[in-house]
C-alpha cells in the first residue's frame, strides 16, 4: 500500500479538468473540489488549435495532430495522480470549426469521456465564476482573452450580469488583422462597440483573465521592477501603464526589459493583447485593470461547490488548511486570531472588513515556519506568504501577512522592513503588522505554541487608563521575565501603557 503524505489534506480526493483552448490546452489536476483549489499536477501544450481559423475555417491540422498525441498521456497522468474525476471543456476553436465534432470525437475516444463543448454563453460563465472566487469580493467587468474568442461578462459580489462573445481572441485577431496590430486594433474597436455592457463598468474595475493578458502583466511586472512576481491580483494602473500599453501594442518589443523571460511563442500575441485592452479601456473607462489567475477553468470548478463552499472565504480556507499541514497546532492558530481581535478592541483600534480578514489569516499562518532554523523562520515564512497561491487577497495584503509574521519570529525593528516590501504594504499596513507582531510575541511566550491558555488572558483597563493582561492563577507559573519584557515592547509599539500580572 502506497502511504499518502502528511504533506496532503486527507479528507481531499484529486480531480482532473482538462481545458481545450484555441491556444493552449492544459490538464490541472486538483488536490480536490475546494474553495481555494490547490494543484497536484499541473502541465500544458500550446497546441494553436485556432491558428488560421478565419481564412479555412477549420482546425489547424498541426495542432490537432499533437493535441490527439498528448491526450493519451494527459489521462495516464490523471488515472497516475488517482483522480476520481475527468472533466473536460472545450472552448472557442472546437465549437466554431467545421472540423471540430470530429476532432471532440476523436479526443473522447481517447480520454474516456464527454467532452463538454461550451456555448459562448457558457464560457462566459465560466469566466465570471473564476473571477467570482478569486476575488472578495469581485466588482467589475471580466474579460477573458482566449485564442479564438474574448467573453466579456459584468460580475458584482456573487451575481453575473449581461456577459457577451466577440470574436477576438489572439489567434483569431492576428489571422483576421493580416499580422498587422494596427488594423487589430480597428477590428478591436469596431467589435467593442457592440459591448454595451462596457458603459456600465466605468470607474470600476476590469479583470484582465487569460494567457495573454497574464504574460502581458508579466512582462509589465519586470519592465517596472515589480518586487512580488505573483500575478493573482496584479493591478496596471491606467495612466502609469498607457505607454507600455501602446509600445506593446505597436509589435515594438525588443527594447522591452524582460523581454526575454516571455516564451516565443506567447510574444506573438502580445501585441493583440494590448490592442485589445486600449480599446477595453477607451470604450469602458475603468478604474483600474486587475489580472485574475482564475478563469474558465476554475469558474467550472467552483460550480461543482455546493452553497456552503461557495460561501466559505477563499483566503481563510487556504490559511487554515496551510495551518492544518504546517503549524504545530491549528486550534493555537484559531485562538490567536481571536485574542488578537480582542486585543485590537480593547487597544481602541478600529480595522475594516479587510484588515480583519488579512490579521486572521496573518494569525493562522504565524506558525507554519516553526520548523525551520530559529534564525530563518521569519525569512522563510515571509517567502512562503508572499509567494503563496493565495486568492482573495490584493498585494499589499500579501505584504501585510508576510511582514506580520517575520515581525513575530524576528522582532519588531522598523528597518528590518525593505522598501520594495514597504512600498507595497504602504505604511499602514507595516505598522498594523508590526502590533499585530508584537502581540504574537507575547502571547508565544505565554502559550509555548500550544492551544487552552490564551482563552483565559482578559484584557482589564486600570484606574489610571492603562491596560493589564491578567494571566489565570491555573497559569501563574508561565509568568517570567521574558513575557513581561515582550509586553514593555508591545507597549511600545502601541504607545499604550500596558502591563502583564496574575489575575485575582
Amino acid at each position: 500500500m502506497i502511504a499518502i503524505s502528511q504533506g496532503r489534506l486527507q479528507d481531499r480526493h484529486p480531480l482532473s479538468v482538462i481545458d481545450i483552448g484555441s491556444n493552449s490546452i492544459r490538464l490541472v489536476i486538483y488536490e480536490g473540489v475546494a474553495r481555494s483549489p490547490t494543484v497536484l499536477f499541473n502541465e500544458k501544450m500550446l497546441a494553436g488549435l485556432g491558428r488560421g481559423i478565419v481564412t479555412t475555417g477549420k482546425l489547424d491540422p498541426e495542432g490537432v495532430s499533437r493535441a490527439v498525441e498528448e491526450f493519451g498521456r494527459f489521462r495516464a497522468l490523471s488515472e497516475q495522480a488517482g483522480s476520481e474525476g475527468l472533466h473536460v471543456i472545450a472552448t472557442a476553436a472546437a465549437r466554431e470549426a467545421e472540423n471540430g465534432q470530429d476532432f471532440i470525437e476523436r479526443a473522447e475516444a481517447i480520454l474516456g469521456t464527454d467532452i463538454q463543448v461550451l456555448t459562448g454563453r457558457e464560457e462566459a460563465y465560466y469566466s465570471a465564476l473564476g473571477v467570482i472566487s478569486g476575488f472578495h469580493p469581485a466588482d467589475g467587468i471580466a474579460g477573458d482573452l482566449g485564442g479564438g474568442s474574448l467573453e466579456l461578462i459584468d460580475v458584482r459580489g456573487e451575481n453575473i450580469g449581461d456577459g457577451i462573445t466577440l470574436p477576438l481572441g489572439g489567434l483569431r485577431l492576428q489571422d483576421a488583422a493580416k499580422n498587422s496590430p494596427s488594423e487589430a486594433a480597428r477590428i478591436a474597436r469596431k467589435e467593442l462597440k457592440r459591448a454595451d455592457l462596457l458603459k456600465g463598468g466605468e470607474g470600476r474595475i476590469f479583470y484582465a483573465v487569460g494567457g495573454t493578458w497574464r504574460n502581458l502583466a508579466r512582462l509589465h511586472m519586470l519592465a517596472t521592477g515589480y518586487p512580488l512576481h505573483v500575478m493573482h491580483h496584479y493591478e496596471f494602473g491606467i495612466e502609469s501603464s498607457a505607454a507600455f500599453l501602446a509600445q506593446v501594442a505597436k509589435g515594438d518589443l525588443d527594447k522591452i526589459k524582460g523581454i526575454d523571460r516571455i516564451s516565443k511563442t506567447r510574444r506573438a500575441l502580445l501585441p493583440y493583447g494590448a490592442a485589445v485592452l486600449i480599446e477595453i479601456i477607451k470604450a469602458m473607462k475603468p478604474s483600474k485593470i486587475i489580472v485574475s489567475a482564475l478563469g474558465v477553468r476554475e469558474g467550472y470548478l467552483f460550480s461543482l461547490l455546493n452553497e456552503e463552499q461557495r460561501r466559505a472565504d477563499p483566503l481563510l480556507s487556504a490559511a487554515e488548511e496551510l495551518a492544518v499541514l504546517r503549524s504545530r497546532s491549528v486550534t493555537h492558530a484559531r485562538e490567536l486570531a481571536q485574542w488578537t481581535g480582542e486585543t485590537l478592541a480593547a487597544f481602541g483600534i478600529n480595522e475594516s472588513p479587510e484588515e480583519a480578514r488579512y490579521r486572521q489569516a496573518a494569525c493562522l499562518l504565524a506558525d507554519i515556519g516553526w520548523r525551520a532554523h530559529p534564525e530563518y523562520r521569519g525569512t522563510q515564512s515571509l517567502n512562503i506568504i508572499a509567494h503563496a497561491s493565495f486568492i482573495g487577497i490584493d498585494h499589499p495584503g500579501r505584504a501585510f501577512i508576510a511582514l506580520t509574521t517575520m515581525f513575530r519570529h524576528e522582532g519588531v525593528y522598523d528597518d528590518m522592513v525593505s522598501p520594495e516590501l514597504r512600498t507595497l504594504a504602504g505604511t499602514h499596513l507595516v505598522e498594523r503588522a508590526r502590533l499585530v507582531g508584537a502581540m504574537m510575541r507575547v502571547v508565544y511566550l505565554l502559550t509555548a505554541a500550544m492551544p487552552g491558555v490564551m482563552p483565559g488572558l482578559k484584557w482589564a483597563r486600570r484606574d489610571d487608563g492603562g491596560l493589564t493582561l491578567s494571566v489565570p492563577k491555573q497559569h501563574s507559573a508561565l509568568m517570567g521575565e521574558r513575557p513581561t519584557g515582550r509586553m514593555a515592547q508591545l507597549a511600545k509599539v502601541s504607545g499604550l501603557d500596558l502591563k502583564l500580572e496574575v489575575g485575582a
